[in-house]
């Protein structure tokens, strides 16, 4: 990690959060601005050093792994009947809760034939999900937003198990994300992100966090569908964060 970031309070944890509040105006202010939060990239071909948002636009600050208490998180999928080609279209269908869509052709997401693979090319899902992941670092105010597409998801889905398991919340603890090198049944190397837990939020801590969370978590639905890229490198590219998805077994 560099020392870059001059407006950063080391060694305070989350109780900065005391004088802070995304409040009405603060997401009134966010409306339309390119999702409003800062992204946290995944790498493709196996790499195992994330993107994070750098002081400057076009330096973005490379590490191996970072800690973050994870706000709030919620599936997001979406269809586009037509091959998407970039810009900022709403999709055909969409939905921020994985039950149900809405557009066309909307209704229940598990009983969608375009939710299941082999919809797609390649034995992929014509409708896309991901993983929304809103976090906070610590010494930072502001969340950032790590989109975890398929070849990521068992291992989250693991590790919300293994938090519940011990009565935790996810909003509980400081998180570390980490990169892992894996291959896929053709072969095909990607990037998959790994957590484990840091440490436990202290009392004073978890009071500040829970206040976010709930803020975070009624401003999500606003951040829209994620702005996709044309996917240059074939239809099992993830077109957001370059990683390589696979099905799962």
């Amino acid at each position: 990690m560099s020392d870059k970031n001059e407006l950063m309070t080391t060694g305070s944890g989350f109780l900065a959060l005391a004088d802070f509040n995304m409040n009405e105006s603060m997401a009134e202010e966010l409306e339309g601005l390119e999702g409003g939060f800062d992204r946290v990239k995944i790498p493709s071909g196996g790499a195992t050093m994330f993107e994070l948002p750098g002081d400057e636009a076009d330096e973005p600050e490379m590490v191996k792994e970072f800690s973050a208490v994870i706000l709030h998180h919620h599936p997001v999928l979406q269809y586009y009947k037509e091959k998407y080609t970039g810009g900022s279209n709403p999709p055909d269908c969409g939905s921020f809760d994985g039950v149900t869509g809405e557009g066309t052709p909307g209704g229940v997401c598990a009983q969608c034939p375009l939710n299941q693979f082999g919809s797609g090319e390649n034995n992929s899902k014509a409708c896309k999900t991901r993983r929304r992941v809103f976090l906070l670092r610590e010494g930072e105010l502001f969340p950032l937003i790590l989109s975890l597409p398929t070849g990521s998801m068992r291992e989250f889905s693991r590790y919300i198990k293994r938090l519940l398991s011990k009565g935790k919340k996810s909003n509980m603890v400081v998180t570390r994300f980490s990169l892992k090198k894996a291959t896929n049944a053709s072969g095909i190397a990607y990037s998959q992100a790994q957590f484990t837990i840091d440490r436990p939020l202290t009392s004073e801590e978890q009071i500040l966090i829970n206040r976010l969370s709930e803020q975070v978590k009624q401003y999500s639905r606003r951040v829209g569908f994620d702005t996709e890229e044309p996917a240059e490198a074939g239809p099992l590219v993830d077109p957001e964060t370059g990683e390589i998805v696979e099905p799962l077994q």
